[in-house]
């Protein structure tokens, strides 16, 4: 890529933002690489904040990515707390709400999501919350240090880790899920019984295929919820997690093709060349879904999306096909999942979920692997990510089978014994 004066703007500073701008230095960039982000802080991660930093071992600077000195010895420059208006594409600028007018050789869209707003009556009160930014942590965790019962809206990933942290906090916790079992569009029915077991063990109420009417209160404050067949649930914290939508309006202000995401091409570009999406907005053609488009939500994404756009501009260009992996922590629980296992036609249990050693899920669609969903299994999670990147050549008969040696097939060198 040519060095000019308007170099690399970067709207969003979160895990995508952030690494294609260290990718860029890394990679030699010479040129001006600006970052613009709605927060006021600088560029943290995520994930810790539903487990680490609501349990109180991390703090908001062990979050951060680097440190301000970083970004100064290499000549990043980040506008916090400023929100960008609309893109100029003719002019190639972004005008921020401020009034200023910023220039762009190339612009990456990666503005990530935020969370789905729930659609019902008491919604707003005190004491409903989410949870996906630094400010929105820090609120949970001061209502956790008073709060005796919680009501978390949303089995899925968020959901699941804050009621972890929360029934080891002493509260009484309530799973209101629409669906029948808990990550229901995201894992297997074998590891989402074992999610569900382990969660109950805990001291966790489940309330599955309830429909949320909506959230009761008093003087302004929740006191619970009730759903639509009548079951009522008392609470002074209701946590809602029912999903995010990503943020592609710039994207389609400025006339760029929206679907879920902002659509971008195998190099991960939008119909505008000089314009690219990356992160938990884009919606790309995946290799791993027989080039299927999809949107992810992982750091794992974000990140590889972010060092794939960053090797275009130094004119390494290679279509994006990383294999996505992703992770939950959940009180003891650690589930790993190395591609994308549902939906699947048949599941291979490999190792004893009654034994408390950990086990695997293997999860076939067409006869092929197409995912692995581990628990308390690490070396299967990494050997699982080896043998998908390899095409995934294991049969549902050898992956049942005990004495099938993944860690051979991983290494390519075949895996009876």
């Amino acid at each position: 890529m040519a060095v000019s004066g308007a170099g690399v703007l970067v709207v969003g500073t979160g895990q995508a933002g952030f690494q294609l701008a260290a990718s860029l230095r890394e990679g030699g960039y010479e040129g001006r690489v600006l970052l613009v982000g709605e927060e006021p802080e600088l560029p943290y991660q995520r994930p810790p904040l539903s487990k680490a930093y609501l349990m109180g071992k991390a703090d908001a600077a062990q979050l951060r990515f680097r440190t301000a000195a970083f970004y100064a010895e290499n000549r990043l420059e980040i506008r916090a707390g400023a929100r960008v208006l609309r893109i100029e594409r003719a002019a190639r600028r972004v005008l921020l709400a401020s009034g200023e007018a910023l220039p762009y050789e190339h612009l990456v869209l990666a503005t990530g999501a935020r969370n789905r707003a729930l659609p019902v009556p008491g919604a707003a009160l005190d004491g409903v919350l989410s949870l996906r930014t630094l400010a929105e942590a820090e609120a949970l965790r001061r209502r956790l240090e008073t709060a005796r019962r919680a009501v978390v809206v949303g089995a899925g990933f968020i959901g699941l880790e804050f009621a972890a942290v929360a029934a080891a906090r002493g509260l009484e916790v309530t799973v209101v899920e629409a669906l029948d079992r808990p990550m229901a569009r995201s894992v297997s029915p074998l590891v989402a019984a074992h999610l569900r077991a382990a969660h109950e063990r805990a001291g966790v109420r489940f309330a599955f295929g309830a429909a949320l009417a909506r959230i009761t209160g008093e003087a302004g404050r929740a006191t619970g919820v009730e759903t639509a067949d009548g079951r009522r649930m008392p609470a002074d914290l209701v946590l809602v997690g029912i999903g995010v939508v990503p943020n592609a309006e710039l994207a389609a202000e400025a006339g760029l093709a929206v679907s879920d995401g902002v659509v971008v091409d195998g190099l991960l570009r939008t119909e505008d060349p000089a314009i690219s999406a990356i992160g938990d907005c884009a919606r790309f053609p995946c290799r791993h879904a027989e080039g299927a488009p999809l949107r992810l939500e992982a750091v794992q994404n974000a990140a590889d999306q972010a060092r794939c756009v960053a090797a275009r501009l130094l004119g390494r260009p290679a279509p994006y096909a990383s294999l996505p992996w992703f992770w939950s922590d959940q009180g003891p629980l650690r589930l790993q999942i190395a591609g994308l296992s549902v939906p699947h036609e048949r599941a291979v249990l490999r190792g004893d979920p009654a034994a408390g050693q950990g086990f695997s899920v293997f999860c076939f669609r067409g006869g092929r692997l197409v995912g692995v969903e581990s628990v308390n299994r690490p070396l299967d999670h990494v050997l699982a990510r080896k043998v998908l990147e390899r095409g995934g050549g294991v049969t549902p008969e050898q992956a049942a089978d005990p004495a099938f040696d993944l860690r051979a097939l991983a290494a390519g060198s075949g895996g009876a014994r």
